[in-house]
């Protein structure tokens, strides 16, 4: 772990890995000093309120003993609430990701409708969630070419990862399968419908 400081009221945290990503975030947030919590695949960023020191800040900072021994997937009562994303699983790589698992496709659409997901951040595109917490047979590496457009909606695997194409775009992820949820709207509070942290629950349709 390095604590770097970031501006005269923030904090850059690198971790090692997104599991202690998602245990630093968990501890932190809610946090009263605390302006905002960016986690990233290997960082946090704490920005503290106005009037907050950055030796208050780095006290907040969990230590290494701390993020070894969180369970990440812990579903604790500070989380918000789980939301539950509809999925048609009948995308163009899940042939390719029951054969890359040894898994029948009935068993791939259980494992990922069968184990429950967490945002550890966003990026990529607004609302991009990066899920982890899943499956781990699951586990697939991303398209060697990937795709010049992918539907908005898809739903994809790529590394410990799964995710939802919130707009038509670029991608090299394995898709699965599609859903019609809304992922991004500026007309919602918050725009983004899987913001950091928010527990995720696929379902098949």
């Amino acid at each position: 772990m390095k604590v770097l400081p970031y501006g005269d009221r923030g904090l850059l945290v690198e971790l090692a890995n997104t599991a202690a990503v998602v245990a630093c975030a968990d501890a932190v947030r809610g946090h009263p000093a605390l302006a905002d919590v960016v986690p990233g695949a290997r960082t946090v960023l704490l920005v503290a309120r106005p009037g907050v020191g950055l030796d208050a800040l780095r006290a907040m900072v969990p230590g290494q003993e701390h993020l070894k021994s969180a369970d990440s997937g812990a579903f604790g009562p500070g989380l918000p609430r789980e939301v539950v994303i509809p999925v048609r699983y009948d995308g163009p790589d899940l042939a390719f990701v029951s054969t890359r698992t040894g898994l029948s496709e009935h068993e791939v659409v259980a494992a990922h409708t069968g184990t429950p997901w967490r945002v550890a951040f966003g990026g990529f595109a607004p609302g991009f969630a990066y899920l982890v917490g899943g499956d781990p047979r699951l586990q697939v590496p991303r398209r060697d070419s990937p795709r010049t457009q992918v539907p908005a909606g898809s739903v994809g695997l790529a590394g410990e990862f799964s995710g939802i194409y919130p707009r038509s775009s670029p991608g090299g992820w394995q898709l699965i399968g599609r859903t019609d949820a809304v992922l991004w709207d500026l007309d919602r509070d918050p725009p983004a419908l899987l913001g950091a942290g928010v527990p995720v629950r696929f379902e098949a349709t």
